[in-house]
């Protein structure tokens, strides 16, 4: 499936629009990365163990929205867009949202 920031690619027509297409998943931390993020909380940098946990949702909500946009007879995605939000209070779990129009395209 072809997928793009953008809302077309080249050398392709975009034959048929069949809407909007989504990939939702919420994510907590584990306790190992809960214990590793906030010892670095506290001493500041970079915390690998979150950033692992995000990237890893990130992954599950594209897959979920290319399988959206397969069912709806898509085969490509134009728009695509990221967006997280915050679920429970105190960063103890992470909504990310992944999001674009499902189209059909054909080669120019």
């Amino acid at each position: 499936m072809l997928v793009t920031t953008t809302f077309s690619f080249d050398g392709y027509k975009i034959k048929e629009y069949k809407g909007v297409v989504r990939g939702i998943i919420v994510r907590a931390p584990t306790i190992a990365q809960g214990i590793v993020g906030g010892l670095k909380n506290i001493v500041g940098g970079q915390i690998g163990a979150y950033t692992e946990m995000c990237e890893q949702a990130r992954g599950q909500a594209y897959e979920r929205m290319l399988q959206h946009a397969k069912e709806m007879g898509a085969n490509a995605v134009v728009g695509l867009r990221y967006d997280a939000s915050e679920v429970v209070s105190r960063g103890s779990a992470t909504e990310v949202l992944c999001y674009g129009t499902a189209v059909v395209v054909e080669q120019a």
